[in-house]
């Protein structure tokens, strides 16, 4: 009892989802969708005029036996057997153009589910991204959504289209006893709890199993990608982990087998009981034939109403098993698209500060990451004066990236407040919070575009400013990078698409210097800015600092003390918090941890 009571539960749960799935295939593709609903119709109708055809061809040919072949006789004949010809013709054209029907919907679909998926992970914060159980609900929504809204609806019309042939036949079978088409329902009644329990099954194991699929698919970039090919092949990593993909594999293999073989099983006796029934009643329709209570075009009727009754019945529940499935597995997609951002706008967002470049304040600020028990900060306070330039040094893990989060609001403070020009980021707009900061990050992405979008990466800008670009370039010492190139601004970089320049890991990191001063943002952040340096640009590098930073409020986050010497204020980070503060000759002298 209560495991029906909990398929039922199940399937009512997954209702919700097939409105929701109807509404985003129509956005996407109404035309193509309502065309291949009125060919749907016209596929149901189709066979069951197909079917009283052969009824009266049987009959006439049947009385055509005996009495000769006269051009009268043969007109009797020729008119029902060329309508059952042209509709069949008919019904062949209706699939070719369901097919193509159902190509170009399944298109604009997948676009707009890959779309919606783009949409949230652009909306989500910064520590989803930091979340394994993101990650699993990222992949199931991108691995089994694409296809599903559209299937799911094709489902939906192949209940529609079978249900109408359906009736039809019950309406031409119920002639030969009003129990015939009842029979004809009971046959499948196996059938139908085997569709329903494989989908839920197939979609527990596909929960199950997320995490080592998407470990396989790790370890399968591991092996593929040029990012990590040479140290696999100087730590003969391969072999190791291409063991580990087959592992994972077979492990998953000997389970879905395993779910298979299940499957087939209950399918074999479903069957097997589909064919007593209904072979019971079509001897009870032969009898009667033999008895001579129906003619021989009835007879043929009759084995062709209840052979495909039985098809269309096998049809509709495979049909209903497909709703049910797609719509338990649309519950990962809708659950994915269901996900809220916890860094948001306020309700009454404040103005932009009107200090010009904004000073940078942590007032008493507590943090932790989600999830985690141990704090980064724990009361951190300090200020950077409006157009200063600060350094901020520290070993590593003593939040010295975390404070760039903060700043960027990719995170928001358990306790206390990031300042802005004397403005809380939490009472500003995020988009205006963001656009106050440009940042180097430790890491920068290296894009597979021309060298002017891997400086102005953002699309639709009616104007680039070609001469800040020129500047940036020159100021983070990757003028020289681009004149080497073979169309300069206009080259491809990376390898991913053929014709792409490769650039040495210095020069990337020359080019996302260039992007973050390109941007203008009246507040810099720069992390590891020197890390890539050769020695001799490094020294040119810190002579420009202040001009770099230019009427901007400038901080710089370094292991590198000679970096960190031109900076007006340099901070020393260790466990979270500041314990010295000071320009470079002044903690130089005091004997601390600067010294």
């Amino acid at each position: 009892m209560s495991a029906t009571k909990d398929h039922h539960e199940g399937f009512l749960a997954q209702l919700p989802h097939v409105p929701r799935a109807l509404r985003l295939v129509w956005q996407a593709a109404p035309w193509w969708t309502l065309f291949w609903l009125a060919g749907l119709v016209l596929q149901a109708l189709v066979p069951v005029a197909i079917v009283f055809c052969t009824r009266v061809v049987v009959d006439r040919i049947t009385e055509a036996a005996g009495a000769g072949s006269s051009w009268a006789v043969l007109e009797q004949i020729l008119f029902p057997t060329v309508l059952m010809a042209a509709l069949l013709v008919v019904n062949e054209l209706l699939r070719a153009a369901d097919r193509l029907m159902r190509s170009m919907q399944a298109e604009l679909v997948r676009d707009a589910v890959s779309g919606l998926i783009h949409q949230r992970s652009m909306a989500v914060d910064l520590a989803h991204f930091e979340s394994p159980d993101y990650h699993d609900r990222l992949y199931r929504a991108r691995s089994d959504s694409h296809d599903r809204p559209v299937v799911l609806v094709q489902s939906l019309g192949a209940l529609l289209q079978h249900g109408l042939t359906l009736a039809g036949m019950a309406a031409v079978l119920v002639r030969f006893g009003w129990w015939v088409p009842l029979v004809l329902v009971i046959s499948t009644l196996p059938a139908l709890a085997v569709v329903a329990g494989h989908a839920r099954r197939h979609h527990r194991w596909n929960l199950r199993t997320t995490a080592e699929s998407r470990r396989g698919w790790y370890l399968d970039w591991l092996l593929c990608t040029r990012e990590t090919a040479a140290e696999v092949r100087l730590f003969d990593l391969g072999p190791q982990t291409a063991r580990g993909f087959q592992s994972i594999r077979s492990g998953l293999r000997r389970a879905r087998l395993k779910l298979s073989r299940t499957e087939a099983g209950l399918e074999i006796l479903a069957a097997a009981f589909a064919l007593t029934v209904s072979g019971g009643a079509m001897i009870w329709i032969t009898i009667q034939s033999l008895e001579g209570r129906l003619s021989i075009g009835e007879l043929a009727m009759a084995f062709q109403a209840f052979v495909q009754g039985q098809r269309l019945m096998r049809s509709l529940l495979e049909s209903a098993g497909q709703v049910w499935s797609n719509a338990l597995f649309l519950d990962n997609l809708f659950a994915f698209l269901a996900i809220e951002p916890a860094i948001t706008d306020p309700p009454e967002p404040l103005s932009l500060p009107e200090e010009s470049p904004p000073s940078v304040r942590l007032r008493g600020v507590e943090f932790s990451y989600p999830g985690s028990d141990s704090a980064v900060f724990d009361g951190l306070d300090f200020e950077i004066p409006s157009g200063s330039v600060a350094a901020l040094l520290g070993v590593n893990g003593a939040g010295k990236t975390t404070l760039v989060k903060l700043l960027c609001r990719f995170y928001d403070p358990d306790r206390g407040s990031v300042e802005l020009g004397g403005v809380d980021v939490r009472k500003l707009r995020v988009g205006d919070a963001r656009s106050l900061v440009s940042a180097l990050y430790q890491e920068p992405v290296h894009f597979s575009d021309t060298v002017l979008r891997n400086i102005v990466p953002v699309d639709g800008r009616d104007h680039i400013d070609r001469e800040a670009v020129s500047s940036a370039l020159l100021a983070s010492g990757a003028k020289e990078v681009v004149d080497k190139l073979p169309e300069g601004l206009d080259t491809r970089l990376g390898t991913w698409f053929e014709g792409g320049a490769e650039l040495s890991v210095g020069e990337w990191h020359r080019l996302a210097l260039a992007r973050a001063l390109a941007r203008g943002a009246p507040i810099l952040l720069l992390d590891e800015p020197t890390a890539s340096m050769d020695s001799w640009l490094e020294s040119e590098w810190r002579r420009q600092l202040r001009r770099l930073g230019g009427d901007r409020t400038v901080i710089v986050i370094t292991h590198r003390l000679t970096t960190a010497s031109c900076a007006d204020v340099i901070h020393i980070m260790e466990d979270g918090k500041i314990v010295e503060s000071g320009r470079h000759d002044t903690l130089v002298n005091a004997g601390g941890r600067y010294q």
